[in-house]
Formats: C-alpha cells, structure tokens, sequence
C-alpha cells in the first residue's frame, strides 16, 4: 500500500510508502552507488538512477477512498542522482566545479522531462549530508521526487509571494535579496547568483542562495546561470564543511513554482540548513519546532554568517 494523505487541519501532505523499510541502511560491505553494481555499470560520471525504494512510482494503486479525508495516488518518480563514481568523497563540495555543472544540467534536464507528464505537478530537487541526520547512503548523492501536489511549504511560500506581488506590485523575493545583500548576514554575490544568511533563518548555520534574474523554475535558468551556481554551491559548501572545525550535516533543498501555471512573483532560490550550533552540537527539531513551528537559535544570525565568511576565506586560499 502506498498513497498520500492529507491533513486537513494544516494542508500538509503526507507519503505512506511502507516498501521503504526494506532499504539498506549505511551497509558497511557494499554500496548500490559504487562502479560495477548492478545498477549503475561502468564508465560514468553522473547518473541518474531510479530509486528502488520510492515513495512515489509510476504504477502507485489509486488511493483507497475514506469518505472524509482527502487523499491521491502516489504517482510519480522517485530518482537518485548519483554524482560522482568516488565512494569516499565527503560532500559535493569536494567535487571539481565542471562535475557540479554537470549535475546540475541533468537535472534540469530531468526537470524538463517532468514537466511533459501531466500527471507531475512539482519537482523536488534535494540532497542530504550525514550520517547524523539519518544519511541511509554515504556515497554522494542527491535525489529527485517527480509529486502530484505541491508541498505544502512551497504553496505557503507561493501565497504569500502572490499577496506581495499584488499589493506592491513587486517580487517579494527580490526584495529580500535587495535586503540581504548589503546586510552584515551576506556571504558572496556574484554576477547571476548570490548567497547569505537570512534575517529569518531557522537552523544554526542556514544559507539561502537566489539566482539575480527573476526565473520561477529550473528550467529557465541558462548554462551561464548554472555553471554559476555550481561555483557558488561548491563554495557554500566548503564554508559549512569548516565553519565548526569538523564536516557539517546539511539538508539542501530546491524552492521552484510547480511545474504548470501561473507563477510570476515566486522566484526560485536553493535553501541549504547546516545542523551544527556553533559548539560543533546538533541541533534538533524538537517539540517547540516541530510541534508549534517556533524555531530556536543559540547564536544570531549574524555570527554564523561571520563564521561562513571565514571558513569561505579559508576555503579561497586553498584554491588560489
């Protein structure tokens, strides 16, 4: 049995997908992702992979029907991006910009491909780093869930970008970069993207990238754009690695409208939420953040962003 609920009392959406049991967890004697596996072959750079355990697949049954609560088939794809054939290579930062590009290009190529199926509504671009946030795969990866609904976060991001766009006829998104950018909170701007710590973070170490052109998807973006953004994404991320003195857990998630319609005052953005308090601790959601969505931070974010600016100089003269 799998399919998605919803709860009413909120409008989140909520994947029932029990086959995910079944996958292995940080195996010690084998990895599915190395060279030579059954899946994955030999001669490759980047692939991408179905998952085997997925929470959404191509031949989901439909819902079963309750009577009250809403439900939908668990369609879609749930995919793998297996970016790079080295196994023991910490992070996508210790990757060479080119093969950050290069992943970056398929998927969005991938997200081109889901747009032509009308039973895909939103592309879930994601990667997650450490064992300590439950990492069941160290090799370096990413993966993509192919939805049919829209996060719940993203809708509220979108409901309150178009309540913006139609009082003041301006992106709200735009705006925070115009904020952000000459703030104490800034890491890097470039030609086409820049990076900082927002007013609002939520997590110890958290960094919100924005392209500077006003796109909505993936798709839109150029070769120039991404071949930017693997710069500034590999820099962001060796900052996280040596902001504490050790590797840093991270989640990074791409904010993109839906795949169809009408978004022109949403503006896509990466949003990346290092886990390490500035004592090398992790930081959980407990029952204030996960029960009330009231987020705590130990230190502001104006000092984790003076930490990340030095641990980006660090990275830089490793470089130069």
């Amino acid at each position: 049995m799998s399919e998605i609920r919803r709860d009413p009392t909120t409008g989140d959406w909520i994947v029932v997908a029990p086959r995910r049991l079944e996958r292995p967890w940080q195996p010690e004697s084998f990895c599915p992702f190395d060279p030579g596996a059954p899946e994955t072959g030999h001669g490759w750079d980047v692939l991408i992979l179905p998952n085997r355990y997925p929470v959404v697949s191509a031949d989901a049954p439909p819902p079963r029907p309750d009577g009250f609560y809403e439900t939908a088939r668990a369609y879609g794809r749930a995919l793998v991006v297996v970016e790079t054939p080295s196994h023991d290579l910490d992070d996508l930062s210790d990757l060479p910009v080119e093969q950050i590009e290069k992943v970056l290009r398929m998927v969005r190529d991938e997200a081109a491909r889901a747009a032509s199926d009308p039973g895909v509504l939103y592309l879930l671009y994601f990667r997650n780093k450490g064992r300590e946030i439950g990492v069941s795969l160290t090799h370096p990866h990413s993966q993509i869930y192919e939805l049919p609904v829209v996060p719940e976060r993203i809708a509220r991001e979108l409901e309150r970008a178009e309540e913006y766009w139609r009082s003041r006829g301006r992106c709200l998104h735009c705006d925070v970069v115009a904020r952000e950018s000459p703030s104490g909170r800034a890491l890097l701007r470039g030609t086409r993207w820049t990076a900082f710590v927002p007013y609002y973070a939520r997590w110890p170490h958290e960094v919100h990238v924005y392209p500077l052109r006003h796109v909505q998807l993936l798709t839109q973006l150029d070769d120039e754009e991404l071949a930017e953004l693997a710069r500034v994404l590999k820099a962001v991320l060796c900052a996280l690695k040596r902001a504490v003195g050790r590797p840093m857990p991270y989640m990074m998630v791409l904010h993109q409208a839906p795949l169809r319609g009408d978004h022109r005052y949403y503006h896509l953005h990466f949003e990346i939420y290092g886990m390490y308090r500035p004592d090398g601790r992790l930081k959980y959601a407990a029952s204030a953040e996960t029960g009330a969505g009231i987020y705590t931070l130990d230190a502001a974010p104006e000092d984790a962003a003076e930490r990340l600016r030095k641990a980006l100089a660090s990275c830089r003269s490793d470089t130069s």
